[in-house]
């Protein structure tokens, strides 16, 4: 079972490298970077690429590790029992499988994805520590113990907010994904826009990672950012000649609510157009 990236899916060198050596150790791989290098979606190609199904847990800062395994609701079941209703009789009625419940119980191994941990409280790594690594756990309200009938893949996504437990990190394959150079930006681009003008993404990248690059920008434009811009080029009919323009008082490219999506990042640029006017007077 390899993993060798998809149609859809550029995936570097290190990244199918780190991907196929967490499956071969049968650990969690952490993957970090910055939002919109394509995170989760490594979880929905690997699953595509092997043709396994995706079982996906959102996290929330509300999210609390035990419902990854189950939960019951006493609060039902003790209404059903005044209401003399047959089905207190049996507790499983009242308990609802989480994800990796669901994950451990397939037959054929699934790929879990636990999308964003690092939103949760810092407790949460820790307290899957021992459901992650033995691939089972106990149900009390029934006395079972549920066990992987195969290990799943699972991926952990961290958008590195918060510094994960270092007895959770200890039993993750790490990956890092770095902000994609060039080369790979133009391979991403011509998956999404085959056969895309050369000249008009040329353009595009150079304005693209000059804004990534100025200084005391709050939030730098991401990949999935630049393909909406790119889409809207499109729409408009926006030439490579217009995006190549090179007047200092027009600093902000068109269409940048695409890019830049705060209004400090706006008024950022604003400032550096009217500086640029005051240094041509």
């Amino acid at each position: 079972m390899k993993f060798e990236g998809t149609k859809d899916y550029v995936a570097t060198d290190d990244l199918r490298v780190a991907v196929n050596a967490a499956i071969t150790l049968q650990r969690p791989l952490l993957v970090k970077g910055e939002p919109g290098t394509g995170k989760t979606v490594l979880a929905e190609e690997v699953a595509r690429a092997i043709d396994a199904e995706l079982i996906t847990w959102h996290i929330k800062s509300t999210t609390k590790a035990h419902q990854g395994l189950y939960e019951y609701d006493a609060v039902s079941r003790l209404r059903d029992s005044q209401l003399g209703d047959e089905r207190v009789k049996d507790i499983r009625n009242y308990i609802s499988k989480g994800k990796l419940w669901e994950a451990f119980e397939r037959k054929k191994r699934p790929v879990l994805l636990i999308d964003e941990i690092d939103k949760a409280d810092i407790e949460f790594p820790n307290d899957l520590l021992q459901e992650l690594d033995r691939m089972e756990f106990y149900v009390y309200e029934t006395n079972e113990t549920i066990k992987a009938e195969i290990r799943p893949i699972v991926i952990i996504t961290s958008n590195n907010e918060k510094e994960l437990p270092d007895a959770f990190l200890r039993r993750c394959f790490f990956h890092y994904i770095k902000f994609p150079e060039e080369e790979t930006m133009k391979a991403i681009i011509d998956v999404h826009f085959p056969g895309l003008k050369g000249k008009l993404v040329q353009e595009a990248l150079n304005i693209f990672y000059e804004i990534r690059e100025v200084p005391g920008l709050k939030k730098k434009p991401s990949t999935s950012e630049l393909l909406d811009w790119l889409k809207l080029l499109l729409s408009e009919d926006i030439s490579p000649e217009t995006l190549r323009e090179k007047d200092p008082t027009k600093l902000i490219p068109p269409l940048h609510g695409a890019l830049l999506k705060n209004e400090q990042d706006v008024h950022l640029f604003e400032r550096l157009a009217f500086l640029a006017r005051r240094e041509r007077n």
